[in-house]
């Protein structure tokens, strides 16, 4: 069922905003300050390629000031923005029955976007790898 829903997450809008989020993380890499923002910006474009058969999880290990400087920075100069067009893409899905499921995943994303750092899309069955990681 997840295989359908990311096939047809894409065709809707995913893919488009998937890659903005990863063309935005290129453009960022380019400046040696913005390198972190720009890997976060990254995972969150993979993340939004295909959120279906993936639960949202907070790294233990990721626990230090420099992570909540970073994502204070985040929510300030992007994370609102995005939360935000998330927001948007939710309550347009959500006026029909059949966009609920598409809904609910810009929903799950939206804590992504306001602050990333420290936080993962995984498979709960452990698909991605020995440690259980979504991010290339």
């Amino acid at each position: 069922m997840s295989l359908i829903g990311n096939i047809l997450w894409l065709i809707l809008g995913g893919f488009i905003a998937g890659l903005g989020h990863i063309i935005g993380g290129l453009l960022l890499c380019l400046t040696i300050i913005g390198i972190p923002f720009g890997i976060q910006a990254m995972k969150l474009g993979w993340a939004t390629f295909a959120p279906f058969g993936k639960i949202a999880v907070e790294d233990p290990n990721a626990n230090s000031i420099l992570r909540i400087i970073f994502n204070v920075i985040w929510l300030l100069l992007f994370g609102w923005e995005i939360a935000l067009a998330h927001v948007a893409g939710a309550v347009l899905f959500a006026v029909t029955i059949i966009g609920i499921p598409f809904a609910i995943q810009h929903i799950k994303l939206i804590p992504h976007a306001l602050l990333p750092f420290g936080r993962r899309l995984v498979s709960p069955d452990g698909a991605n790898g020995p440690d259980n990681r979504s991010e290339p």
